[in-house]
This record gives structure tokens, sequence and C-alpha cells, in this order.
């Protein structure tokens, strides 16, 4: 009867209504062992009724990876790639998973990649080529996933449906050249693992988007095309430039010019100079080859927009590398310099793209030598004050800074957090109805943080923060109830 069961079960859950008693009857831990059969009617209807019933479910969907349904995917796409209803479940059930970062994890350690790409070379219909490129472009965002895609061959398949397109002006083309587009350029900014394929990507596959680019075969779809196809070509040529070492003569460029007081040329070679670094493999290259100490040397500089353009590329170059952070942080020139522009009133622009780099490099950074030397020059309190930005996105880059710093060494900055008022300005935040669901979260996760401190922890508790989190157990947003329920409880226990 099991198979039968499993069908009533997916029609059953077919009703919103109908999915939280499912849940409540523990159906979901019910039906995953089933995803181990071979018979195919049961795969589908286990299938189908394990997706809607943690459709939109961002609790469970994450408890279905914990108790391992990636593999069991990834066998069944591997196993029945012919059958078109179950690979249609398939798919739908890594759409939704795929998304999440321990669904990423667990996917990085299968095949998944040579089954995706087969699915994708097999696909004869949009709303297929859609769904898997869906799929890709969620897993391009992991690093060891970018490797297996390419090793799998997808940048040549990529290339290919942009050569057969390029020919059309139907919107639903136009939507497929856009998405083989975006996952190339996803591809290339991806880490060593690329540098393979540049080359021959190069020489192949950006020599047809050029005529795409262009237009000369389709004027009618020039503009639906162009944008795509110059981003990815723009893409390659910006590794290309900095394997060729444009990077030093951009920097030999401006102090050229620095000397004649050119101020056009030196603009325009620092901000080819922030383009450069935003590739992940350009950043790895540059920062080997020295590039961020060269930087520092040019922030001797006294004019706003060369400073500016400078703490931009610095910025850039720390964004997800712990071997910047690292150089970056226990510069102590650097530092008192940048804690210098955080006072520069005056100049609001460099005071806040100096105290972005200051959260960048504690937000990367793994060492306790960083944190200390960020608080001895005295940055913490421009961190603090930066969670109190009318920009949802500023507040989130300090509260994330402030996170790793406090979880790395709370000890060395207890003093400071106490001084620039901190857990007054997360009350404010957490009670504020006009902040971001997000940054309620983040701030919560901060105060667990602050939480292992005794002084701090007496803080919170006079501020009658407690009241705010029971209040906020009641909000419509899933992230913001479950994260003031596990604030709550750190609460409760005892240091």
């Amino acid at each position: 009867c099991a198979v039968k069961a499993a069908q009533v079960l997916a029609e059953v859950a077919k009703n919103e209504e109908m999915k939280k008693p499912c849940i409540e009857a523990d159906l979901v831990p019910t039906l995953v062992p089933l995803l181990e059969s071979t018979d195919q009617e049961m795969l589908l209807h286990a299938g189908r009724a394990i997706g809607r019933i943690c459709y939109e479910n961002r609790d469970l969907q994450e408890e279905l990876v914990k108790v391992g349904v990636i593999p069991s995917l990834v066998r069944i796409l591997t196993d029945y790639a012919e059958s078109e209803p179950l690979v249609h479940v398939d798919l739908l059930a890594l759409c939704n998973l795929a998304v999440l970062d321990t669904a990423k994890e667990a996917l990085s350690k299968t095949r998944v990649a040579e089954q995706l790409v087969k699915q994708l070379r097999r696909a004869e219909n949009h709303e297929r080529l859609e769904m898997v490129f869906e799929i890709l472009q969620a897993l391009a965002e992991n690093d060891a996933l970018k490797v297996q895609l390419v090793e799998a061959g997808v940048q040549e398949l990529l290339s290919d449906i942009l050569l057969r397109l390029q020919g059309s002006s139907q919107a639903e083309d136009t939507c497929i050249v856009k998405a083989a587009s975006d996952l190339i350029a996803s591809l290339l900014l991806g880490g060593k693992g690329v540098h393979g394929w540049l080359m021959p990507l190069t020489s192949k596959a950006t020599q047809k988007l050029q005529s795409v680019s262009a237009g000369h075969e389709n004027p009618h779809g020039r503009d639906a095309l162009n944008s795509p196809a110059v981003r990815l070509i723009s893409s390659v040529v910006c590794v290309r430039m900095v394997q060729l070492g444009v990077i030093h003569q951009l920097l030999d460029l401006w102090e050229k010019h620095a000397k004649n007081d050119d101020i056009s040329v030196q603009h325009a070679a620092l901000s080819a100079l922030r383009n450069l670094a935003i590739p992940v493999v350009n950043k790895v290259q540059m920062l080997e080859e020295g590039v961020a100490e060269r930087i520092e040397v040019l922030l001797r500089s006294e004019m706003p927009p060369v400073q500016l353009k400078l703490l931009g590329t610095l910025r850039m170059l720390a964004d997800g590398q712990d071997d910047a952070a690292e150089i970056l942080g226990q510069d102590q020139l650097l530092l008192n310099k940048l804690v210098q522009w955080c006072n520069a009133n005056n100049h609001s622009s460099i005071c806040g793209e100096a105290k972005r780099l200051l959260a960048s490099i504690l937000h990367h950074t793994r060492s306790k030598e960083v944190v200390r030397a960020i608080q001895e020059a005295q940055g913490v309190k421009h961190l603090v004050s930066m969670t109190m930005s009318e920009e949802a996105a500023i507040q989130n880059e300090a509260l994330s800074a402030l996170a790793v710093a406090s979880a790395i060494d709370l000890e060395a900055i207890e003093e400071s957090f106490k001084e620039s008022q901190l857990v007054q300005s997360l009350h404010k935040l957490i009670q504020d109805d006009n902040t971001s669901p997000e940054v309620k979260y983040n701030s919560m996760g901060l105060l667990c943080n602050l939480l292992k401190s005794g002084d701090l922890r007496q803080e919170i508790e006079e501020a009658k923060i407690k009241e705010t989190l029971e209040e906020l157990c009641s909000h419509s947003n899933a992230a913001v109830f479950t994260e003031a329920m596990r604030t709550l409880q750190f609460l409760k226990t005892e240091t």
C-alpha cells in the first residue's frame, strides 16, 4: 500500500491548509527513506509529496538536507535520467534546495554537475532549460561546484546555446541567452580552478559572443542580446588583463601622472584598477604580486577623489579573501589612517568608504591579532556607528563584522562595545518597525555573542531587551521569529 499512500499524500499536500497537518504527523521523515526505492512510481509520488509539503518552508528544507536527501536526489537524476516525470520532480526539488549553503556543500560531494550538464544538453523546451539554469546559477556561487561544472564541460555547452539562439528575437529565447551569459560570467568570477579554460573560452566562445554582441547576424535582436554578451566578454578580458600584468602598468601610470597633478588620468587609472579587482581570480593574483602594499603607499595622497578610489579598490581586494584581511588588518599605519578618515565628517564619502573597509577586514579575518589591531587603532566605535546607518546594506556589513570580531576575541573589544553603547544601538534596531528583517536577524545574532560577557549580559538585562525579543516571537518573518526564540534561549542560559 505504500505507493498508493504516497500518491494520496502527494495529492493532499497540494492543498495549502493540509501542509501543517502533514508536518505535525511527521510525514516528511517517514517519506524521505522511500527515495531509496527502486520503484519509479514510489519515487515519483514520494518526491512529489515531500516537495509539496516542504515548499517555501526553509526550516524543513534545511532538515531535509541534514537527513541526507541530497545524495538520493542525485542518485535518482543519475539512474533515471531518461524518465521525464522523475527528472522533473527531481529538478524541482533541487531548485528549492540549491539556494541553501548546506545543500551546496552536500552537492559538492556528489557528481551533480555531470548530471545537470547532461540534462541541459537534452533539454527540449524553455521550461526545462530555465529550471536547469536556475539550479546551475545557484551552484555557481560555490567555488568547488564551479570547478566541477567547468570540468563537466558546461562552458562549451553554454556558448553553443548562445550561438544557436543568437538569430532569435523571441522573448523566451532572449531569457535563455541572458541566463546562459550570466552563468558563464559567474563561472569566470571564480577561483583558481577556472584558469584552465580561460584561454580556450577567450579564443572560441568569445568569438561567438562577439558576433552576438555586434548584432551583425541579428540586427533586430541586438538590444536584447547585447548587454549580457558584453558583460561576459568584459569578464574574460578583465581576467586576461591581470594575467598580462596590466595592474602594475596602471599603478606606474598613476604614479607618473600624480607628479604632474593630472587628475583625469589618475582617476581613469584608479577606476580601471578597482574594476580589475572584482573577479576572485584577479584578487588572488593581485595579492600574490603585492598590489595591496603598493596601494597602501599611494594612500598618502591628499586628494579626496584618489583616496576614495584607493579605498574602494582595497575593499574589493579584501572581499572574500582571508589573506587580504591579514595583510591589511595588521598594518597599524593603514588602520590609523582609516580611523582618521572615519572621523573626517567634512568628507562623508571617504568617511563611509573607510568604515566599510574596516568592516570588510574584520568580516574576512580569523585572526585575534587583526581584531586587537583594529581595537588598538580605536576603529571599533566607528563600526558600531555604522549599525545606525540609514542603509540596510551598510548596517548588515557592520553587524557581520562585529559578530565575527566578538566571536574571535570578545574580551579585547568588550570595553569599546560598552563605551560606544552597542547594546543600546542593537536594542533600537530590533525595536524599530522600519528595520529590515535581515538587520533584525543579524542584530540578534550579535546579541547572542555579547551574552558571553558578564558585563554586556548585565547591560542587555537592564535594557529590558527580553520584552522586545518576546514581541518578536510573533513576527511575520520566519527567520526573525526563529532568531528571537534562539536569543531568548541564550538569555535564559547562564554564562
